[in-house]
């Protein structure tokens, strides 16, 4: 791709933990799997921060090191989920005062991460007890819940506003890197790289600045005192360019100019961002192994097996491989350079190979025992990158897929591309300004995605035998009665179909 603006690597001194830097050349620090809305809500972190300082999506993020200082909310988070006395004191001592002393005694004795475990602020914003548990009450239904978020410490309120907006930490209130991989860092840094930039900062500020009531009521929860903020910094995108940051930041703005509330809204973007981060997975892997851009052909689920349901299935198992198959060409490379076949052909050639290998991936340190030979130092990391790869980076296809709406073993026991309703309504809110033919919103899928569902499209994607047009004018047309089963969908006659965004249609 010739619009890709490949970055170098970061000096060696940073990440000096890393024992081997690889994937991160690829695709850069760190892209591990992740529950889609903790994806969204460090991302929200660093926009945030980044708006707190006044640098909201500005060319700071173009830059390494790009740095952020994100809030941590204790006394929130505290109040919210640290909390379990709250509703027994409250049965148990009706009586007001009764009830604030017995338990401000106990957040005294067990709040946690604050430098004051004096919540008596409380007593002048509420009219009494009864009030504060039964805010307590309604802020605690809308936590965000995952599988991945199971101590109070990593438990998230809905991003009501700025005031409900904190990084992820530990008991003892340090960072971590297991909910928060550091991929909201990348996905930050993707939409400050777009040319979509400006407007994008324009749609953020308006939602931190916007005070709506739950974000008051968050803002009401914590004290008058000036938080502080620890700079986290450290993370690398590879790239100050690439097609897949654009096309990313391009559905994000067309969600926000709905200008929907946020429980409408973050729940899209939530979707489209596991998706981008998928596709900018698999779209950079087939780039580096000199492959055409990845497609995806998906089926809409019928109530027997389908052609184009085995179909899918190898296209996911191909697709899978990809990552791996990236790695393994990054390894080969560097043996074919000439500067390693020249290193090689010294009379010392294994320490000279060792020493370009440690400049190029930062690996073998020097414990190393293995084989002393230029070729099987290399099949060495070749092994060491694929095992370290497999641990991580290879499961964002499967666990972001999956989390977008993409990936589904629905119907069967093998995982195929099978897009849930959720999905096919964040692509349509993201596509269709108004409505679009559907025969053109089908190609603009495979255009923008490479997701394949009817009969022109499949023609494009495979080139084998395995075509078959009537399969893939039956999935075309389950997906038409589909979007019309969710209103998305008006057939006018029996040549004309319409796709439609209903929350610009009143506007047509």
């Amino acid at each position: 791709m010739t619009d890709i603006v490949q970055l170098p690597p970061p000096p060696a001194s940073y990440h000096d933990d890393n024992d081997l830097w690889l994937d991160e050349q690829i695709w850069g620090h760190r892209l591990w799997e992740q529950d889609p809305w903790l994806l969204f809500l460090e991302f929200l972190s660093v926009a945030e921060a980044s708006h707190a300082t006044g640098q909201l999506f500005a060319a700071d993020a173009t830059q390494f090191p790009f740095s952020f200082r994100p809030a941590q909310r204790p006394y929130l988070r505290n109040l919210l989920f640290n909390n379990d006395k709250l509703l027994e004191l409250a049965d148990l001592y009706p009586d007001n005062e009764t009830g604030w002393a017995k338990w401000l005694e106990w957040m005294q004795s067990n709040a946690k991460m604050v430098a004051h475990r004096d919540f008596s602020y409380l007593k002048n914003r509420f009219q009494n007890f009864e009030q504060l548990v039964k805010v307590i009450e309604m802020l605690r239904s809308a936590t965000i819940e995952s599988s991945m978020n199971k101590r109070w410490s990593s438990r998230f309120v809905f991003p009501f506003g700025r005031h409900a907006i904190y990084e992820d930490l530990n008991t003892e209130g340090n960072r971590e890197y297991i909910n928060f991989t550091r991929n909201g860092d990348l996905l930050y840094q993707m939409l400050a790289r777009s040319s979509a930039a400006p407007e994008l900062a324009r749609h953020f500020a308006h939602l931190f600045e916007r005070r709506d009531p739950c974000d008051r009521l968050t803002e009401l929860l914590q004290p008058e005192i000036a938080e502080e903020r620890h700079t986290r910094s450290g993370s690398y995108l590879p790239y100050a360019k690439h097609p897949a940051f654009e096309v990313l930041a391009q559905d994000w703005l067309a969600v926000l100019e709905l200008q929907l509330p946020r429980f409408d809204a973050y729940p899209y973007l939530t979707i489209l961002g596991a998706l981008h981060i998928t596709l900018y997975q698999l779209q950079v892997a087939a780039h580096v192994c000199d492959k055409p851009k990845p497609h995806f052909i998906c089926e809409v689920v019928a109530p027997k097996k389908t052609l184009v349901r085995e179909l899918s299935a190898g296209n996911y198992i191909a697709n899978n491989q990809l990552s791996l198959s990236a790695v393994d060409t990054y390894v080969r490379n560097i043996g074919n350079s000439s500067e390693w076949i020249a290193a090689a052909a010294e009379q010392s050639g294994f320490a000279a190979c060792r020493e370009i290998m440690r400049e190029k991936v930062r690996w073998p340190d020097e414990d190393y025992t293995g084989p002393v030979d230029p070729d099987a130092l290399l099949e060495n990391l070749r092994h060491t990158a694929q095992r370290r790869h497999r641990q991580h980076t290879a499961n964002i296809h499967n666990s972001l897929g999956r989390g977008a709406g993409l990936v589904s073993r629905r119907g069967t026991n093998r995982l195929r591309y099978a897009p849930t309703d959720e999905l096919l309504k964040a692509l349509i809110l993201a596509n269709v300004p108004v409505r679009m033919d559907y025969g053109q919103f089908l190609g603009r899928l495979y255009d923008r995605y490479g997701l394949v569902f009817g009969e022109q499209e499949g023609q494009l994607a495979i080139t084998t035998e395995d075509f078959d047009k009537r399969a893939f004018q039956a999935n075309a047309s389950r997906l038409e009665n589909r979007l019309k089963t969710i209103g998305m969908l008006r057939r006018l006659s029996d040549a004309c179909a319409y796709v439609e965004n209903p929350l610009r249609r009143s506007a047509a």
